[in-house]
């Protein structure tokens, strides 16, 4: 069946994650889960392992089927002067998470963890803080710097390992008009005690931090989904603070991703949550 061919649901459809490792991603089950709610039979979402040098290749590679792409590290970035268009959303960070692939050909980036993480934290009442801290650095760091400046009246303070990733969230910071302090990583206990904690290390990085959580912690915003959950977002739920996971933002960046790869709003959030929790208890 090639692209112009129908099956009994209607066109053929392709979309996929890609990124390297991937094997582990949650996406393909979350927009499967969705196409599932959706009727869009005819619709498949896969992985694919690809890597900044096997990209350029992999997007010339695709046929008229294709409809979009989810994109995680390393491609954020590097996909961008493949493109021939990006929103304002990504410019903004320098990070492309979803490329729409349009009827004519071209291929449009955005990046919805900016929103998602906005609409994960307004689901649970949070739609403003008067300060907030970010552990770690990098793309999901600004991503956050990003979300933080839609909701965030006061100052963000950056907890990083060494100067050039303080001057990084630093420059971020004055891209995005986010009033941003840094402070090094040794006294990251500090952190938990603002009224809004966004966790963007790798796995194990803050696991030491459990141990400092204080008596009335505010809320977490920990980005790992694999384990889950962390010694940190255990401690802190156990104190009585208000704890979000990476399966939060998972899923509402993803519900963004398929209303805009398949044109049907709004996206089926609840059952989404639902397959990405049953995956991960399968664990």
């Amino acid at each position: 069946m090639t692209a112009a061919q129908s099956g009994p649901a209607g066109p053929v459809r392709r979309a996929a994650v890609l990124g390297s490792p991937i094997e582990h991603s949650l996406s393909p089950v979350l927009h499967r889960a969705a196409y599932a709610a959706l009727g869009l039979d005819a619709w498949s979402y896969g992985r694919h392992e690809v890597t900044e040098e096997t990209l350029p290749g992999f997007l010339d590679g695709l046929d008229p089927s294709w409809a979009g792409l989810s994109l995680t590290m390393p491609l954020k970035r590097a996909v961008i002067p493949l493109l021939d268009g990006v929103s304002p959303t990504a410019a903004a960070v320098a990070a492309v998470n979803t490329v729409v692939l349009t009827p004519d050909g071209r291929r449009l980036g955005d990046n919805t963890d900016i929103p998602g993480m906005v609409a994960a934290l307004a689901e649970r009442g949070v739609d403003k803080v008067e300060s907030a801290a970010v552990l770690g650095a990098g793309a999901t760091a600004s991503s956050a710097l990003a979300a933080l400046a839609r909701i965030c009246a006061g100052p963000v303070t950056a907890y990083v390992r060494g100067e050039a990733r303080a001057a990084e969230m630093l420059g971020w910071g004055e891209r995005l008009g986010v009033e941003v302090h840094t402070a090094d990583w040794s006294d990251a206990a500090r952190a938990l005690e603002a009224p809004l904690v966004v966790a963007t290390t790798p796995a194990g990085a803050a696991d030491a931090l459990a141990a400092a959580v204080p008596d009335r912690p505010g809320t977490l915003f920990d980005v790992l989904y694999d384990p889950w959950p962390t010694p940190l977002a255990a401690a802190w739920s156990a104190r009585g603070g208000a704890v979000l996971g990476g399966l939060d933002l998972l899923v509402h960046q993803a519900v963004l991703q398929v209303e805009q790869m398949t044109g049907r709003a709004p996206g089926p959030l609840a059952a989404m949550r639902a397959a990405g929790e049953a995956a991960i208890a399968a664990r």
